[in-house]
């Protein structure tokens, strides 16, 4: 297992109200994990195969909260393939990737979703994410077939480029903020009753600290563009 850390400003150790686990899952070399450097740390390097699992985190504002998004990449080897279903307990939220210059990784993504729905959390939220969209002259997939499994599927849906940087940080808030409005997490933390704290952890959603902190963080307000949403 490995980690990554995140953008100055944006530290593992910053305070926050909630903390969600995402789950990114897809077919090996789709660019799950270009997709997770490229939003933690804003750069693009071609990795090699994830050999089981790789981590990073990264600390968003979403309305006036603070919220921790905690990011576990998945290997897409079938070999892995046990191991990783370890990881999805507990996320409540899902980025399903597949490569739009490879057919096949379109093909193979109900088999992703029905081990989501299997293993994970039955509140879980996922975006279907189309990447490597700078590709466009090597395209095997359409976006209006991304479209249409997203709508049939209830998911979210983006199309991105983890080389570029096009709507990678979007796709991370984007499902952040509908995670965050699906479960009404505007209320103030400290109002919060040990109840509503064990119904949300049930959910896959943690409190965190309540102690106040000043910190440098990304908002969402404008994030919402271009964004398909099948399921809200």
């Amino acid at each position: 297992m490995s980690g990554r850390n995140p953008t100055p400003g944006a530290s593992s150790n910053q305070q926050y109200e909630y903390l969600f686990k995402f789950i990114s899952v897809g077919d090996s070399g789709v660019g799950k994990s270009c997709l997770l450097l490229r939003f933690t740390n804003n750069e693009y390097m071609p990795t090699e195969t994830t050999i089981g699992i790789e981590f990073g985190s990264q600390v968003v504002r979403v309305q006036d909260k603070r919220v921790k998004l905690q990011i576990w990449d998945t290997a897409g080897q079938e070999s892995f393939r046990s191991i990783s279903r370890a990881y999805y307990r507990g996320a409540i939220g899902c980025l399903l990737v597949y490569d739009i210059t490879r057919r096949d990784t379109f093909m193979h993504l109900m088999s992703w979703l029905d081990d989501v729905h299997q293993h994970g959390n039955d509140k879980v939220m996922t975006i279907l994410v189309a990447n490597k969209c700078d590709l466009e002259a090597k395209r095997q997939v359409t976006k209006e077939e991304g479209e249409a499994f997203a709508k049939k599927h209830g998911l979210l849906y983006l199309e991105t480029s983890a080389k570029t940087g096009f709507q990678v940080e979007q796709a991370f808030l984007v499902l952040g903020t509908n995670i965050f409005n699906s479960l009404d997490l505007s209320r103030d933390v400290s109002q919060l009753s040990d109840a509503d704290i064990k119904q949300l952890e049930q959910h896959g959603v943690k409190v965190g600290p309540r102690r106040p902190a000043v910190i440098v963080s990304r908002s969402v307000q404008s994030q919402q563009n271009n964004v398909s949403c099948c399921n809200i």
